[in-house]
């Protein structure tokens, strides 16, 4: 079949791959446009754009599938449109252009988590089960008929970012198995059933950490917004970025926010049982292992909010 592919950041990458290297014509991406990365704001192409790029695949960049993109599809006239985190939503008329309309990867187990960060809630959430699904596209968010799904463990110290790295990779081959069984007139869908939970993109404010919740809420929120959009906490007027925490044995008195050296361990109190910081990111410098910011300070306690 000749394929549309919308997509734009790292997890949608393998999905590309595997699309290109199957019997399938890729013939054209949609990415969103470069962006300004780094401390320096450099002007860069999505990890999409660059393996189409690669592959002398025409790029279509667009932040809004508007009327502008719906036709470049349209002068195509693909069989089927496949999205993978692309970062907008498909709507009429570009839905209906494609002769199969659009099935999407979605990185959860619809009905739950559907939107934008779906990893990212079932990891802050708690839940120790998560997968892909593959659904046919209808104008509801995300609640299209399930071609096929896959279900993957949460592992207990395992970051969003880990999460969505290990199930772009095993998503990607659920994908081509749909699209084949598209092409090939055997393809079966199922109604979503269940209880249905949102997951809305995370801004900064859902990043910074209450140390009031108790241990195991924040290292799962650690986990959640990491590596995006970051964790942190405040020491004063002065952001501490949390690259990396761990789960310790430490003192229970310590109280929620007080930051001291217990042990040989940068520790910081929580609801209940203390935490580890064990790599942060002072504000203007590169991230370091706790317990050399801890030394710079030569102090013997420090609160953070």
């Amino acid at each position: 079949m000749k394929l549309v592919f919308a997509g734009t950041p790292l997890p949608a990458v393998p999905s590309l791959e595997a699309l290109i290297n199957s019997e399938h014509e890729v013939a054209a991406v949609i990415t969103r446009h470069d962006a300004e990365l780094g401390r320096k704001r450099v002007l860069t192409p999505s990890p999409v754009a660059v393996v189409a790029a690669a592959n002398g695949i025409p790029l279509i960049k667009a932040n809004r599938l508007d009327d502008a993109a719906t036709e470049a599809v349209r002068a195509l006239q693909p069989d089927l449109g496949v999205i993978v985190a692309y970062g907008g939503l498909v709507r009429e008329p570009l839905l209906s252009v494609p002769r199969l309309g659009w099935i999407n990867l979605h990185f959860s187990l619809l009905p739950r988590w559907r939107g934008a960060a779906p990893v990212q809630h079932a990891v802050i959430a708690g839940e120790q089960e998560t997968g892909a699904a593959v659904f046919q596209l209808v104008p509801a968010l995300d609640a299209g008929p399930i071609f096929g799904m896959i279900h993957e463990r949460i592992g207990a110290d395992q970051t969003a970012g880990e999460l969505l790295e290990s199930l772009g990779v095993s998503g990607a081959e659920l994908l081509v198995r749909v699209v084949d069984q598209l092409a090939t007139g055997t393809a079966r869908s199922i109604e979503q059933v269940g209880e249905v939970t949102l997951a809305p993109k995370l801004g900064l404010a859902d990043a910074r950490i209450d140390w009031t919740r108790s241990a195991e809420a924040v290292y799962q929120r650690v986990r959640g917004v990491t590596p995006e959009p970051g964790a942190f906490t405040m020491l004063g007027d002065t952001r501490l970025k949390l690259i990396e925490m761990a789960r310790t044995t430490g003192d229970d008195s310590l109280q929620p926010g007080v930051i001291r050296l217990i042990d040989g361990e940068v520790q910081i109190g929580t609801g209940t049982t203390p935490l580890e910081l064990v790599t942060v990111q002072p504000a203007g410098k590169k991230p370091m292992r706790a317990t050399d910011w801890w030394r710079g300070l030569a102090t013997e306690e420090v609160v953070a909010s």
